[in-house]
């Protein structure tokens, strides 16, 4: 069974269509990264999700319970975290906290063990007893984070988690929620900072004017465009014999001579990164640097995108 389920949801506010036929699927365990401009509908799926809207065609699941059937069930299997999220400032960390675990029927007797543990994943046992208004914002953020694990959910909605927050803010949370993913929590997280969702998401959805542009590994919709991936080399025996072999191996889209090294464009659907390593032995270049340059994704959702809204 899968931990998410959508299946052609549509919603509008009057006449403006916010999402257009969107359909996924997210295995239990998977991170699933959201990505698309302001006003592309990440929110709004995000929010049938976590049973906040109700009107809304199509269909939409949590672990195979129907989200317009059974709202109250759906909550307490899932954790979600608003891109504004709001904390009660005038208590302490330890108030909050107990405040939301009372909140989820958990009994007395287990809520300061569930208060420490929550408080340790997240990094904030010293501040157990800080006022919250006197937090940061990255600590306020890691708060809300560990609100939304307090009655141990299988599925986190997380719109925007670090939005707002400086680098290290930003680091802090995403090695969180590496340690959320390795402790099997499906991940549905939406993120404008696409070189940290490569990093995290083992797949990613992009989405512009309220329909699913592309869906799958960051590998699947490399091969999906065609993008080449260029690979930076160094080589002990130059000669236009061997640049020629180089320009002729299967998938070499050019060869480009820089100051101290060639760039090769490769189509990886043909030839592999491995396989164009081995073709270059056995041109006996004397290979002395191979280096592939990394496919961020900020390529991808350039290539797919065109800043359009719903």
């Amino acid at each position: 069974m899968n931990a998410v389920t959508i299946d052609d949801l549509r919603v509008s506010y009057g006449k403006v269509k916010a999402v257009r036929g969107i359909s996924l699927e997210i295995p239990r365990g998977e991170v699933f990264g959201f990505i698309g401009p302001n006003g592309a509908g990440k929110s709004t799926t995000i929010k049938v999700l976590a049973t906040l809207l109700t009107r809304y065609s199509g269909k939409a699941f949590i672990n195979g319970i129907d989200v317009s059937k059974k709202p109250f069930h759906v909550r307490e299997k899932i954790g979600y975290m608003p891109d504004f999220f709001g904390v009660y400032e005038d208590l302490t960390a330890r108030e909050y906290l107990h405040f939301f675990a009372a909140a989820y029927r958990i009994p007395i007797g287990r809520r300061k063990a569930v208060v420490d543990d929550v408080l340790e994943l997240t990094d904030l046992k010293e501040k157990i007893d800080a006022s919250v208004e006197a937090l940061s914002r990255g600590m306020k953020q890691r708060l809300a984070l560990a609100r939304v694990l307090i009655h141990d959910p299988d599925v986190l909605l997380l719109d925007e988690p670090a939005s707002g927050l400086d680098p290290r803010a930003r680091i802090e949370v995403r090695e969180l929620l590496k340690e959320l993913k390795g402790m099997g929590k499906t991940i549905l997280i939406s993120s404008h900072i696409l070189h940290e969702l490569s990093q995290l998401c083992t797949q990613i959805g992009i989405i512009e004017a309220g329909k699913m542009v592309a869906q799958g590994s960051l590998d699947e919709i490399y091969e999906q465009l065609k993008l080449l991936r260029v690979v930076h080399v160094q080589l002990g025996e130059v000669s236009n014999g061997v640049i020629d072999g180089i320009r002729a191996i299967h998938g070499v889209e050019s060869v480009e001579q820089q100051v101290d090294r060639f760039a090769i464009r490769l189509e990886e659907a043909k030839t592999s990164i491995e396989q164009l390593h081995a073709a270059l032995y056995e041109l006996g270049a004397g290979i002395r640097m191979f280096q592939p340059e990394a496919m961020d994704m900020e390529t991808v959702f350039m290539k797919l995108t065109e800043g359009k809204t719903a």
